[in-house]
């Protein structure tokens, strides 16, 4: 397998859409018309800016070889290239999935080999 692209999301929204049987975005997804990953590099950064402090989050590790054509990256914060999705996420694409707990200084803590 390729290297892994992420999504962060809250547990209420992956378990909904382990009840619908796929995933199809987020409020900001849906308004951007794609849905927003990151690769390893970005998720601390994705993390700090757009979900600093919060609880109850899970980290999607997703084979981006199993979204085929609509997965393109696209430049974005910075210049970087993130990956995005145009359709929906298909639970099989999803390869992992981590809780992301907080430590003392209210910052997500990443999985070994995250970064």
């Amino acid at each position: 397998m390729v290297k892994p692209i992420y999504k962060i999301l809250a547990d209420a929204a992956y378990d909904a859409a382990k009840s619908e049987g796929r995933f199809v975005g987020t409020a900001d997804d849906l308004r951007d018309g794609f849905i927003h990953f990151s690769a390893g590099h970005q998720v601390a950064e994705t993390l700090s800016k757009h979900y600093a402090g919060q609880e109850e989050l899970v980290l999607l590790s997703v084979d981006p070889d199993r979204l085929g054509a609509s997965l393109k990256w696209e430049e974005s914060r910075g210049g970087d290239l993130f990956p995005h999705l145009y359709g929906p996420l298909e639970l099989d694409a999803i390869v992992a999935e981590v809780p992301l707990a907080l430590d003392a200084d209210n910052r997500h803590i990443l999985p070994e080999g995250v970064a």
